[in-house]
């Protein structure tokens, strides 16, 4: 039986993330930003690859919700941003659990299906590091490492690139669109929604305000991934 795997979520405080969403979510923001975290960490609990759940957040509500469903939350230190914060949980996570990999998830997954990621996992599982690219084929949403491998996060900047040349496998044939799905943009939100959102986004989005929830996703998303 293979060893279950610890993921870590590396989570900002969520009045400063998603500021891409600023304009369009208003006074919405933050929750918006602790919706998709909540159905983020909602999904990784339940999939059937993942043992243990680390949560790196100087968000007291996202280290509240942590411990309330069974994950553990670590301060982020020393608040030097998303590699930093990787490197951290990593760290964490290998003294708890040393014989299992980790993976490292984006935690803007509203749309997150737990099969989806045992897919990603169950196939990461085959590399000593591999990475999973975002929808748009520039950023990263998933980094793993095997036990005693180095992690060697870069996920600043162009950062599929950044991981592919760091020697990480780009698991670039499996089929898994809500693990690729990074919500940082109102149109990432309309394919999300066409998805299908997870509960505490849905519920987000259904308080008034601005915005509106006419999306319709672009041709072809969620068949064949990049």
């Amino acid at each position: 039986m293979s060893v279950p795997w610890t993921v870590v979520l590396p989570v900002k405080p969520f009045a400063v993330g998603k500021s891409r969403l600023a304009l369009w979510a208003g006074t919405r923001r933050a929750a918006l930003a602790g919706a998709f975290y909540a159905d983020t960490l909602d999904a990784v609990l339940a999939a059937a690859t993942v043992g243990l759940v680390v949560v790196v957040t100087d968000e007291p509500l996202a280290a509240a919700r942590a411990a309330a469903s069974g994950a553990l939350p670590l301060a982020d230190r020393p608040r030097s941003g998303l590699n930093a914060a990787a490197l951290h949980g990593a760290s964490y996570a290998r003294a708890l659990a040393p014989a299992a990999p980790v993976a490292v998830l984006a935690a803007d997954l509203p749309a997150l299906r737990p099969a989806e990621l045992d897919r990603v996992l169950t196939s990461a599982a085959r590399h000593p590091r591999a990475f999973l690219a975002d929808h748009t084929g520039r950023g990263t949403t998933v980094l793993t490492a095997a036990a005693g491998q180095p992690l060697r996060p870069a996920f600043e900047g162009p950062s599929q690139r950044n991981h592919r040349l760091g020697g990480a496998q780009e698991l670039a044939g499996v089929h898994a669109p809500s693990v690729r799905l990074d919500v940082d943009t109102v149109d990432d939100l309309r394919l999300a929604e066409q998805l299908g959102l997870g509960p505490h986004t849905d519920r987000a989005l259904s308080v008034p305000g601005p915005g509106v929830r006419t999306p319709t996703a672009p041709a072809g998303f969620g068949g064949a991934d990049r």
